[in-house]
């Protein structure tokens, strides 16, 4: 696991040392640098595989090819064998990352379809004086690029592409008007105008100083022509995620895992200490602050956490946070992102806990968006059954009969019946705005005139209604949400806060269940499979919890899943008020108009708790531009 930089054209040590040096987190082992005509490549080293041998940059035989990368390559004893047997020689032990060298030599820029792993890497082919970039399938590593001056700069953090004299700092304001929406930034967007985001299972060929952007993979939801039994599939769920864990637990370093006493980490960590001789470390967050019992449910994964480690004998850490620890390391977790991000940070405050004992931790994130557990996968299949009722002209609950009514839980109840009929639209861009941070409407009257006007109107577009377009699953409600949530939630959310809030604290986290195997044959699955039951309330991540039903006792397979923000809501009405005001008072003048967000101000001193996904979200943006010291919207 490391952090990569690069810039074709002249060379400048000094700036390429400045820019490998803003990531010394991700790598703070050694370093590496490359500096030949055409190209100056950097990277920073956390040695997991092949310590002594599997320094960067690497070359081939020739030194035609050199190469930087940041990440794993999960099969590359299976590759290396294989590239041996095809006559190619090797210099390092078992270092994975000499294997990608070889496969470019054989299979050019298509080199990524054969790794199964998380990656972003740069070649530098000398013959064809060619840079090719690549990232992984489902975007687990990073990778941002910018074009200045005839020449192309890359990095894992774009607090390095800032450090270039060529790159302008100025912000975006359609990445900033969808950040109101999102939670997030949006690949191929950046905060900043002059940078961008290579997209998750793409690669990019900088040559004769044109970039060409290409999809090598992209999620593949079609339906399989003749589906397995639920058993069958739970069967094949099983055996794909317990070959990834054990994939991943290949290293030369300490490592653990995280358990949350949720069903994901609860079963990877159950896997672990099956296929490992000794205890497995386990590491758990908790919080303070709970004297009223705020924090109930978080307290549960405490408690399931320790019952799951007492049941498999690992060795378990705990570390508990309370309101004043949190809000001293915001500044530090808005430096890690470098962009405006409002959603879940708890992985920065577990990573200073996991630092002390290990380098590497399994953990159980991509199963949500894989299996499905968050309210749109929630909704799909009973808004789908209320659209079909209204089509027949039964819009109020008492027209429904007894069938049509089971078929909308758990949005059964008068008060979820009323939050369904409001969200029902029969596009994913119409309902999910609805669901919005701050919905395409309020932003447009949150936002000042001044700044709008910097957003045409060909900008104001909701990401989804690309991503809805170009759906592969058919006529499926559910996976028709999940292929969307796995292109942008996944990708823009989920795993850059995976990603910097671990390399912060130089763990390298490793994912079992985006492992592209599992992931391929999930996606195909019935959504039926992922959402349902023959009776009753429906089972959200069905599927999975069938394959690892042997592994975790009933009461833990059937709790409810436990969100990741209550503490901070909770906190900001209480011992965090005075701070989040203060966030929202670094708001840059001029960006908003004065009127609507005095309001939202009011409601939110007067303990509006409606309100705390808006108020979150213009807090983070207001400490971010404190933090990044902009002096203009």
């Amino acid at each position: 696991m490391c952090g990569i930089v690069g810039f074709t054209g002249p060379a400048n040590p000094e700036l390429l040392r400045a820019m490998n040096q803003a990531i010394v987190h991700r790598g703070p082992d050694e370093d590496g640098f490359c500096e030949v005509p055409g190209v100056n490549l950097a990277m920073r080293r956390l040695s997991i595989i092949d310590i002594s041998g599997g320094r960067q940059p690497v070359a081939n035989e020739t030194g035609e090819l050199r190469l930087v990368f940041n990440g794993e390559i999960y099969n590359h004893v299976d590759l290396r064998q294989g590239l041996m047997e095809r006559g190619h020689a090797f210099r390092t032990d078992h270092s994975d990352t000499e294997t990608i060298v070889h496969l470019y030599e054989e299979r050019g820029a298509d080199w990524a379809s054969q790794a199964n792993g998380m990656f972003a890497v740069a070649i530098w082919d000398t013959p064809r004086k060619r840079l090719v970039l690549a990232r992984d399938r489902v975007g687990k590593k990073p990778l941002y690029y910018a074009v200045a001056g005839g020449e192309i700069i890359f990095a894992s953090e774009l607090k390095c592409l800032l450090l270039h004299p060529g790159i302008r700092r100025d912000m975006d304001p359609a990445a900033l008007f969808q950040y109101l929406g999102m939670k997030n930034v949006s690949a191929p967007q950046s905060i900043f105008s002059a940078v961008r985001q290579l997209p998750a299972g793409h690669s990019l060929v900088w040559e004769n100083g044109e970039a060409r952007v290409r999809p090598y993979w992209r999620a593949d939801f079609s339906p399989l022509p003749e589906p397995p039994s639920l058993e069958e599939a739970a069967t094949e769920v099983r055996r794909l995620l317990t070959d990834a864990v054990r994939l991943r637990m290949d290293c030369d370093v300490p490592y653990g895992a995280y358990l949350s006493g949720g069903v994901d980490s609860s079963a990877v960590t159950a896997l672990m200490a099956r296929l490992h001789g000794q205890p497995v470390k386990t590491f758990c967050l908790g919080y303070a602050d709970d004297a009223t019992g705020q924090f109930a449910g978080k307290a549960q994964d405490i408690h399931y956490a320790r019952e799951m480690s007492q049941r498999l004998g690992t060795e378990h850490h705990e570390l508990i946070i309370d309101a004043a620890f949190f809000a001293d390391k915001m500044p530090e977790i808005v430096r890690s992102f470098d962009e405006p991000f409002s959603g879940t940070v708890s992985t920065f405050f577990l990573s200073i806990l996991i630092h002390e004992h290990v380098k590497v931790a399994l953990s159980g994130d991509g199963a949500d968006e894989l299996f499905a557990s968050y309210l749109p996968h929630r909704l799909a299949f009973p808004m789908e059954a209320l659209l079909t009722c209204r089509a027949m002209g039964k819009t109020r609950r008492e027209d429904l009969s007894p069938v049509e009514l089971a078929r909308l839980a758990p949005f059964d109840s008068p008060a979820q019946f009323a939050f369904l009929s409001r969200s029902a639209h029969a596009s994913q861009v119409g309902w999910r705005d609805k669901i919005a941070v701050f919905p395409m409407e309020e932003r447009l009257a949150l936002f000042s005139p001044e700044f709008l006007a910097r957003v045409p109107q060909a900008q104001r577009h909701d990401p989804y209604a690309g991503l809805e377009a170009a759906l592969t699953s058919g006529d499926d409600a559910l996976n028709r949400v999940l292929e969307v949530d796995q292109a942008e939630l996944l990708q823009n959310q989920i795993l850059p806060f995976v990603d910097r809030l671990s390399m912060a604290h130089s763990i390298e986290v490793r994912c079992p269940f985006l492992d592209h195997r599992l992931v391929e044959y999930v996606n195909r699955l019935p959504g039926r499979y992922k959402i349902g039951g023959e009776s009753g309330q429906p089972v959200n991540k069905r599927v999975l919890k069938a394959a690892v039903a042997d592994l975790l006792p009933p009461e833990l397979i059937s709790r409810p899943k436990e969100g990741f923000v209550q503490p901070i809501y909770t906190w900001m009405h209480g011992a965090l008020k005075d701070w989040t005001l203060g966030c929202l008072d670094d708001l840059p003048e001029g960006m908003f108009s004065p009127a609507p967000l005095a309001e939202l101000k009011a409601r939110f001193v007067g303990g509006d708790a409606s309100l705390n996904a808006r108020v979150w979200n213009l807090a983070c943006l207001g400490l971010w531009w404190r933090e990044y010291g902009l002096t203009t919207p």
